[in-house]
């Protein structure tokens, strides 16, 4: 993975974090409407704050991966529980990395979009592991 692209690309949306996660859910609801009854008894601006919570964690993480697998595996866990599908998580990085395009601007670059594909590949896998998990745990 590209570290340095994907800390200087973070650097570049984290001063409009917030902007980031409400132009995030907007952009999904819009591009796969079937996610948003996984939303219906969520507290949006709750939910907005642990994303971007997430997300500063990981670009904490970003040179020692291997520190935030357990919390990657206990959210994709979680993730099951809210009905989430494997197939969810491709749509949710190409609009994350979508809306962190918009709001960097000009100063987007394809190395950017390029790295956060990679970890977002990266993330999913993990957080999957974990969903896989706790499938088999409630199948059991």
């Amino acid at each position: 993975m590209d570290l340095n692209a994907l800390e200087t690309s973070f650097d570049l949306v984290a001063p409009r974090g917030e902007e980031l996660v409400e132009l995030f859910y907007t952009r999904l609801f819009e591009t796969a409407p079937a996610v948003q009854p996984l939303f219906a008894h969520t507290d949006m601006a709750r939910q907005r704050q642990m994303l971007l919570a997430a997300l500063v964690l990981l670009r904490r993480s970003l040179r020692d991966l291997d520190a935030a697998v357990p919390t990657l595996r206990r959210l994709g866990a979680r993730h099951v529980e809210y009905g989430a599908e494997e197939a969810h998580y491709a749509v949710v990085g190409a609009t994350l990395i979508g809306a962190m395009a918009e709001i960097a601007g000009e100063a987007w670059t394809p190395a950017y979009g390029e790295a956060w594909t990679e970890a977002f590949g990266v993330v999913a896998g993990v957080m999957l592991e974990g969903a896989a998990e706790a499938q088999l745990a409630i199948a059991a």
